[in-house]
């Protein structure tokens, strides 16, 4: 029998007037300590964005969305925070900040196939 392992999940929501607080997911975070996982799922529907924010800097959500990729999976170049470790990038990935992209709270659960679950959130949850 395949062990279960304990993740927590945030979802990264766009909020194009922070002040409005309405948002638009448009990504998931999943972290694994046992396993030293962590992945970031992210989508940008522009069609979406259009008629919710139409002045919206879609490049520029796109640019950052995939910044926090690359700090989740510790790329080389994108600097001290991407080369902490997995926990540690995973608490930055998801504190409390008043930008136009933010987390919600890390979510418990259990998976036997972590890959599998980001992959589910990610389509429950955004897509």
């Amino acid at each position: 029998m395949k062990e279960k392992y304990l993740y927590e999940y945030a979802v990264i929501r766009l909020l194009p007037q922070v002040e409005r607080e309405e948002f638009i997911n448009v990504g998931i975070i999943l972290f694994c300590k046992k396993m030293q996982f962590i992945r970031v799922y992210y989508a940008v529907n522009e069609q979406k964005l259009q008629v919710f924010a139409g002045d919206l800097d879609v490049e520029q959500v796109k640019l950052n969305l995939h910044s926090l990729e690359q700090i989740a999976m510790g790329a080389p170049n994108c600097g001290p925070v991407a080369q902490l470790d997995v926990p540690s990038r995973f608490r930055w990935l998801t504190a409390v900040r008043s930008s136009a992209i933010q987390t919600s709270r890390p979510h418990p659960g259990l998976s036997k196939d972590l890959e599998h679950t980001a992959r589910r959130l990610f389509e429950e949850l955004v897509l």
